[in-house]
């Protein structure tokens, strides 16, 4: 089914460039949700002893998913990055003309560093495990830019943890004879126009107001422990 998806949907893999990407506008064009239907914290707010991360694979709904369920998660919201059109839509980033990809910004929490390390340590394990980061420009049946696979950091110092983070887990897809990673790995402020966009409020949590929709998340047969 996915090499069909591939080919009617071929046209979806190539990265616009940015002065070809939509015009986009000054400000969102919907009202930002704030309230995490989960969590119950501020999807638009970053504590002092936090610090956030952004991460993209495939349909944000089961990557937020996923992230609000790991121990030290602060809070997450569903959104786009990596693109060039200033406060997208969904449906201008399905239709790959904004270069964004569907992703989800992590608040992680820890009163010192080493336990922010360990959230975020923990969250990567998690992110490399239930999706597959070796399909350039896909994710299962669903195909296109805005499905790629990205990490996007905010400091230095993740930046490392996340490298290091692809080098072992690299190591464990060899072992297992699996492909490359393709994922997108870069500071935040390198992704696109640098921003992240939370999406419109109906996708927010969404797997968690729709128990039954759509995920093709899940173990993807390869596991590496990160602790």
């Amino acid at each position: 089914m996915w090499q069909i998806m591939d080919m009617l949907n071929a046209h979806k893999k190539d990265m616009v460039a940015p002065e070809d990407a939509l015009p986009g506008r000054d400000r969102s064009p919907y009202p930002l949700a704030r309230e995490h239907a989960v969590l119950g914290t501020d999807m638009l707010d970053t504590p002092p002893d936090a610090e956030e991360i952004v991460l993209a694979g495939g349909c944000f709904w089961g990557i937020e998913r996923i992230a609000w369920q790991i121990p030290g998660v602060w809070t997450t919201s569903s959104g786009y990055a990596g693109g060039f059109t200033p406060h997208p839509t969904y449906e201008e980033v399905f239709s790959a003309k904004t270069g964004h990809t569907e992703a989800v910004r992590v608040v992680v929490q820890g009163s010192t560093q080493e336990e922010r390390d360990a959230v975020l340590r923990r969250l990567l394990e998690e992110f490399w495990q239930q999706h597959d980061p070796t399909t350039a420009m896909r994710q299962g049946n669903d195909v296109g830019t805005e499905y790629r696979s990205a990490v996007y950091w905010t400091t230095p110092h993740q930046g490392e943890i996340v490298r290091d983070s692809a080098r072992r887990y690299q190591e464990a897809l060899d072992a297992a004879g699996r492909g490359a990673i393709t994922t997108e790995l870069l500071p935040l402020a390198e992704a696109g126009d640098g921003k992240y966009y939370p999406a419109e409020p109906e996708h927010q949590q969404y797997l968690a107001k729709n128990p039954g929709g759509y995920c093709n998340h899940g173990f993807n047969g390869v596991a590496c422990s990160l602790g």
